[in-house]
């Protein structure tokens, strides 16, 4: 009798939470926003990861008119807007990467 080496099968590594979260989520990295133009209620996906905490976060209403990146020469309507949006969701934007208002803010105010 001869004896045969056996082939060796790669073994697939467990992925991590986070690694699957952001396989599902269809997005670069964990704590980057990604726009999500087809799903039906919100308008961004982000994989927020604090420490040993893996979160998937949609946030944003799709179609809203938000006012975007302060610019120079904006008009005063959009000014008042980010500013009533800021002082509404202060206290959700202080509770840091985990929630969603942070990342409203952060993307879309």
């Amino acid at each position: 009798m001869a004896y045969t080496k056996k082939k060796k099968t790669p073994t697939k590594k467990p992925m991590s939470k986070a690694a699957r979260a952001v396989k599902r989520a269809g997005v670069s990295g964990v704590n980057k926003p990604k726009r999500t133009p087809g799903h039906a209620k919100k308008s961004h996906v982000v994989v927020a990861k604090v420490g040993d905490k893996v979160k998937t976060i949609r946030f944003g209403e799709q179609g809203a008119s938000t006012a975007g990146k302060p610019k120079s020469g904006e008009s005063a309507r959009m000014k008042a807007k980010r500013k009533s949006f800021k002082a509404r969701h202060g206290r959700n934007i202080a509770k840091g990467k985990m929630s969603a208002a942070y990342w409203a803010d952060k993307v879309k105010w």
